[in-house]
């Protein structure tokens, strides 16, 4: 398997496993985010009957929600623990046209080059040592003119009060030591990486989440967790 891991991240998200679908426990921010995320793929391109893959899933809340909108999807990750979560859940839902593999996307990508209508990434880079190398295996695995989605957090004093500090010291949100402020990725970082692999920056959004409220809305206001679309130029 590709090294683009770290131990320590891998067993984050290990522990997270049996928790992940329930909507008011430790993976609650993602449930509602989720709904946020999905408005802006759908806003973006028909996802009925697409070839979806979905880089660093988890247990499959956003790889879910795109296959009751008709994609046909692969969802990807390296823990097995989650996949089983994932697994479990998709059959519970009955969705046959969803299903999960135990990979990281630049071992995939070797083998399933140019498969793929759409891409989605959400809240993967900041996590990996080297987020270049997943963009690079997105432009190996989607079709030209395809559709790809990231979202990650931006590089900012904000980010680091509200992601950091304020999520995982002070509101408890999230696990202590789930984001390292180092390895956030600011917007322009992000484009020269899409252009150095022959993608196509076309839209930012933030995306704002009220830890009080519990909603997330989409914002100007790109210094917290934005999400990005790029396209795949046609290679001559």
């Amino acid at each position: 398997m590709h090294t683009n891991v770290e131990a320590n991240e891998l067993a984050k998200f290990e522990a997270m496993a049996e928790h992940w679908w329930d909507p008011i426990g430790t993976c609650r921010p993602l449930h509602e985010l989720n709904p946020i995320r999905l408005q802006f793929i759908t806003d973006r391109c028909e996802l009925t009957r697409k070839t979806v893959i979905d880089i660093g899933c988890g247990g499959g809340i956003l790889a879910e929600s795109m296959a009751m909108r008709g994609a046909i999807v692969t969802g990807i990750d390296i823990s097995p623990a989650v996949l089983k979560v994932a697994q479990q859940h998709a059959l519970k839902s009955n969705l046959a046209s969803l299903h999960y593999i135990e990979t990281t996307a630049e071992d995939y990508a070797n083998t399933h080059a140019e498969s793929f209508d759409i891409l989605t990434c959400m809240e993967l880079l900041e996590h990996v040592p080297d987020p270049y190398s997943i963009l690079a295996a997105a432009a190996k695995l989607i079709k030209p003119n395809g559709h790809l989605f990231f979202s990650t957090l931006n590089r900012t004093p904000k980010s680091y009060v509200f992601a950091v500090v304020g999520a995982e010291y002070v509101l408890n949100l999230l696990p202590r030591g789930t984001h390292q402020y180092e390895k956030f990725i600011r917007p322009a970082e992000l484009d020269t990486g899409l252009r150095n692999v022959g993608l196509e920056l076309k839209e930012l959004s933030g995306i704002q989440y009220n830890p009080f409220l519990h909603k997330a809305t989409t914002t100007p206001d790109l210094s917290i967790n934005y999400i990005s679309h790029a396209i795949a130029t046609p290679k001559l």
